[in-house]
């Protein structure tokens, strides 16, 4: 039995994202299997490689995006990238903004604060 599930996300920017699990210690690999409960396994286009005994599998959606695809079971995905990708997703969001603003001329400057978000500061140039 299948325990996969699929969570559709704005993730389009792949660099971003490779800087986000870079961060967390993850490995982003191209064109390979995720693992899942028992011996079940999905092919993703990329796979974020955990540190648990599953990981997950990124497959471009008709939106054009990228869903997260991952086997939830007995919280052990959720550990490493937060409730709904959630760590993971707040920092693929951060490397996008900063990367888009590299590219525009701005400054960033990132704080992490106490309650666990980011604020990210733009300057100009």
């Amino acid at each position: 039995m299948s325990h996969f599930t699929t969570v559709e996300t704005q993730v389009r920017d792949i660099g971003a994202l490779r800087k986000a699990c870079t961060e967390m210690g993850l490995v982003l690999a191209s064109e390979t299997e995720a693992r899942g409960y028992g011996s079940n396994t999905l092919r993703g286009e990329y796979v974020i490689r955990l540190k648990g005994p599953y990981d997950i599998a990124l497959n471009r959606e008709h939106t054009g995006s990228y869903g997260l695809t991952t086997d939830w079971w007995d919280g052990h995905v959720e550990r490493e990238v937060g409730h709904g990708y959630g760590r993971l997703l707040q920092l693929y969001a951060v490397h996008k903004t900063q990367i888009k603003a590299k590219r525009k001329g701005y400054t960033c400057r990132r704080t992490k604060l106490a309650d666990g978000s980011v604020k990210l500061v733009l300057g100009g140039v």
